[in-house]
């Protein structure tokens, strides 16, 4: 059962679109600051659909969590509560099985290969299986690469064993953090902070910008270990329940704009983080090197366990073979 404080419910309330006359669609992202990439990029296309519809149509972005966590946020999408949601892929993953795929460790060679392989079918074969789930996979966006950042070095995954890692809250991050000998800690990101001043975790995972001013999770962590083990990216979903009210016409605009918006944030996403990780190396972030292999060889029981059926094992066979 979804949560939702009694403050989000009548502001869904009171702004809920609920038919194709209405001109403002709303959107939730968890990121704090105002120009992180998503945030931004989502108000391209509000800015995009503005134009294409002489006005009729636009979008508000609650971010800072205004409107819950990522899995309350797509509780409410999921039942036309709420338009839209920016949040990472690994979320869906209970919901829509090939959403595994993208988070899967090392399986990416490169920002590019990410980009060929999200860009094209196996882009759309991800975004179709979202839809038969309710949800409307209008873009996949740049998250980086997340490594493993901690109060003491990491340099191999012998110094991760019995370390306790918050990760997602996702069966297969689980799965990861378990494949490193750690304990892993499933938590919304917004609670990382505490639990590491705290003791609750010893480490998390995440990107430059998240450790970052994001949500500054750099002062309770000072080393930020290269392990580089996934380039799970972002995804903007809209309500099935919302979109199948709305004129083709509609749908069109809105799909057009957020097609748009990708080439948009990837090069807002590029310069955030350069930014952020010069920051974090202001502030006395030590940055470690890793012994990658050491964890690349202990993730065979990930793929074992999420890319199980023939189905599953075809798609990450395609992705490695992009070229």
């Amino acid at each position: 059962m979804m949560r939702v404080s009694k403050m989000v419910v009548a502001m869904l309330a009171a702004g809920a679109i609920a038919s194709a006359s209405a001109t403002e669609f709303r959107s939730a992202d968890i990121h704090n600051s105002d120009d992180y990439p998503t945030v931004t990029a989502v108000k391209f296309i509000s800015e995009q659909l503005s134009k294409s519809s002489g006005g009729k149509h636009s979008i508000k972005v609650f971010n800072k969590g205004a409107l819950g966590s990522e899995k309350e946020t797509i509780d409410q999408v999921k039942i036309g509560a709420l338009d839209m949601t920016r949040v990472n892929i690994s979320p869906m993953n209970s919901i829509c099985s090939k959403t595994n795929i993208p988070v899967l460790p090392f399986l990416f060679r490169s920002v590019d290969h990410l980009h060929k392989v999200l860009d094209g079918a196996i882009g759309d074969e991800i975004a179709k299986d979202c839809e038969a789930q309710g949800f409307i996979l209008l873009a996949f966006y740049d998250s980086g690469a997340r490594s493993v950042y901690s109060k003491k070095p990491v340099k191999s995954i012998a110094d991760t064993k019995g370390m306790k890692i918050r990760v997602q809250q996702s069966d297969l991050w689980v799965a990861v953090a378990n494949a490193m000998g750690a304990n892993p800690t499933p938590m919304p990101a917004g609670e990382v902070v505490t639990a590491l001043k705290t003791g609750l975790v010893d480490a998390a995972e995440n990107n430059y910008p998240s450790y970052g001013s994001g949500f500054r999770h750099f002062e309770a962590a000072k080393f930020y270990n290269l392990t580089e083990h996934s380039m799970a990216p972002e995804v903007l979903l809209f309500s099935k329940v919302v979109w199948d009210k709305l004129p083709k016409a509609d749908q069109d605009a809105i799909r057009a704009a957020a097609k748009a918006s990708v080439p948009f944030n990837r090069t807002a996403w590029s310069a955030y983080e350069k930014k952020e990780k010069d920051m974090v190396i202001a502030a006395g972030t030590t940055i470690v090197e890793v012994d990658k292999k050491s964890f690349q060889d202990a993730m065979g029981p990930v793929y074992d366990k999420f890319a199980n059926t023939p189905d599953l094992k075809r798609l990450v066979k395609a992705v490695q073979d992009t070229k």
